[in-house]
Order: structure tokens, then C-alpha cells, then sequence
């Protein structure tokens, strides 16, 4: 299953490098590692975060796209869905089951990403 994400991954990544109108810049942390992305963008003008450089790292499973990657932010800020030490609590980033981040949250929730917090700039 590795050998699917990773040319999966392979593929997206080629495509993001790509696309200047995406927003942000995205790379390999390591160049022999395709489940380890850095992505760096500015802060949204208009917002608190208008002005601000911010980088996070996307950690993907060996079973991508069938769980989420992992992403933390390595920028320090204050954001409701980032905790003190960077990692993102979004239940799209948490695999199908019962939500350790939202205990209101059922696992069919999760599964159907019906029960989603979005990460606002």
C-alpha cells in the first residue's frame, strides 16, 4: 500500500509545485521522503495574520489516502484549531472512529467528514 500513497503523493506533489495560483509553496522535507511534506505561506491579508511567514509539516501515512496525514505548524501562533505544540485539530485530519479531539463527535462523523472544524485565517 506504501508504494500507491507514495506515487500518489508523487503525482500531487508534482502538480502543487506547479500551480502558482495555489497560495502557498510546498516541498519535500527530506528529498528521499515523499510522506513528508513542508508547506510555507503568508498569513491572509486582512486577517490577525496578515504579514506572517508560516510553515507546517505534513506527515502522510503509509495507507494515504485511506487515513490522513498529520500536519503541524512549526510557526507559533494562537489559533483555536492549533494546539501549543503546532498540531492541527481538524477532524478531516483524524482517522474514521471516534474523534479523541471531540468526544461529541461519532465515529460515522468522522468517517463522512459531516462533523468538520475548518481552519480560518
Amino acid at each position: 500500500m506504501a508504494h500507491v500513497a507514495r506515487e500518489l503523493l508523487k503525482k500531487e506533489l508534482v502538480n502543487l509545485m506547479k500551480d502558482e495560483s495555489c497560495g502557498f509553496s510546498v516541498g519535500l522535507e527530506d528529498d528521499s521522503d515523499f510522506f513528508t511534506w513542508r508547506v510555507v505561506f503568508e498569513g491572509p491579508s486582512d486577517s490577525l495574520y496578515e504579514g506572517g511567514i508560516f510553515t507546517a509539516i505534513l506527515k502522510f501515512p503509509g495507507d494515504f489516502p485511506n487515513n490522513p496525514p498529520e500536519m503541524r505548524f512549526e510557526t507559533e501562533m494562537w489559533h483555536p484549531n492549533i494546539y501549543p505544540d503546532g498540531r492541527v485539530c481538524i477532524s478531516i485530519l483524524h482517522p474514521p472512529g471516534t474523534d479523541r479531539f471531540n468526544d461529541q463527535a461519532g465515529s460515522s462523523d468522522i468517517a463522512t467528514h459531516t462533523h468538520t472544524h475548518y481552519l480560518y485565517f
